[in-house]
Formats: structure tokens, sequence, C-alpha cells
């Protein structure tokens, strides 16, 4: 699942690597994922070492007693420079990326930053490591839209474009793994976050 939300989700700031905790509506958010997933039976828990991240798995696994592990290669984008600006800010002092799209994360080469290409990489490393161990049956991974968008390029699963969509804070993308094959069973849901319970 994506991370709750922060100050700079609402107000619409780059975060990338930027260690910005949870806003109040994050933690509540926090709390309706763990009510949505409290019957998932994880046997491991992974998460950024972010603490926006690692604060929602926290969350979700209150009162279980299971480790969670925190991994770098989680991590949203490097975004460099562009962190802690809005896309109107980073367009003003960088006008030459006026016409693109601020969601194109493709095309990301911010300075000082990481490209898309290098998130891939690590999140593709992540990956190949937690296929690799059997014990793995259920994993919770707690990240960040970035890092999601990554996962959808190295999973391919059923043919799906990677970005062709925006990643919800508090959303959770369920993946069954089939072999090779990856199967979407839920994905950006946030039905959760709209329940009165």
């Amino acid at each position: 699942m994506r991370h709750g939300e922060t100050a700079w989700n609402a107000e619409h700031r780059f975060q990338g690597q930027s260690d910005v905790p949870l806003s109040p509506r994050g933690a509540a958010q926090a709390s309706a994922l763990q009510r949505a997933l409290g019957t998932m039976p994880f046997t491991h828990a992974y998460s950024s070492d972010l603490i926006r991240a690692l604060e929602t798995a926290r969350a979700i696994l209150a009162g279980r007693g299971l480790a969670i592990v925190t991994d770098p290669r989680l991590r949203e984008f490097d975004f460099g420079q562009w962190e802690g600006l809005t896309w109107v800010e980073i367009v003003a002092r960088w006008p030459q990326l006026e016409h693109r799209i601020p969601t194109q994360a493709r095309l990301y080469e911010p300075i000082g930053g990481e490209r898309f290409e290098h998130v891939i990489a690590r999140v593709r490393a992540f990956l190949d490591d937690v296929r690799a161990n059997a014990a793995v049956k259920c994993a919770l991974i707690a990240t960040h839209a970035g890092a999601l968008h990554a996962a959808m390029e190295v999973l391919r699963p059923d043919g799906f474009d990677p970005l062709s969509m925006v990643f919800s804070t508090a959303s959770i993308t369920r993946i069954a793994m089939e072999g090779a094959r990856a199967r979407i069973i839920s994905l950006n849901d946030v039905d959760h976050l709209h329940s009165s319970a």
C-alpha cells in the first residue's frame, strides 16, 4: 500500500526522500488501513525506511507482533532539488519543464535526483529478493507512489500500463504472484477510507 497522507501531500509538494511524517489525516488513514487489513494473514512485512511509510506499516500491524523489515529500496523517488516544491514552483525555477505533465514519472530528470530507471532497478532487486524467499506467503509492503509505479513496471500484471494512474494515499493494491505471472486482485483500493467503521 501507499503510505498515509502527509502535510506535503496535502500541499501537493514533491516529497521524494525527505522524511516527512504522517499528518493527523494520514494517521487516521493508517488506522483505516488497519481495519481493512486486520484479517490478512501476513507472514512478512516490509516498509520503506522513510517515516511516513513506516508509521503506516506500524499502525496496520499494531498488536500482531510481526517484525517490519525496513528497506531503503522501497523509498520514493529521489527528487533532488525538486523536493519540498510544488509543480508550479518547479516550473518557475526550471521553465523548460513547462510543457511536461507532472505525473509522468518516466520523464523525470530532477537535478540532483534520480531517473525512473533507477527506481525500477532498486524495486526490481527488492522484489526479486522477496520472491526468492520461499517462506513468504503473504507480504505487507508499505511504500510510495513512485515505488508502486516501479513495481508495476517490473511485474507487468496482466499487461497493465504502470503509469496509467495515480496511486492515492493509503490505497491498497493486492497482487497475486502465480509463478512468473502477476495478477491484480485490487488496484488503488480506497474503499476503506470511506467506510463509516
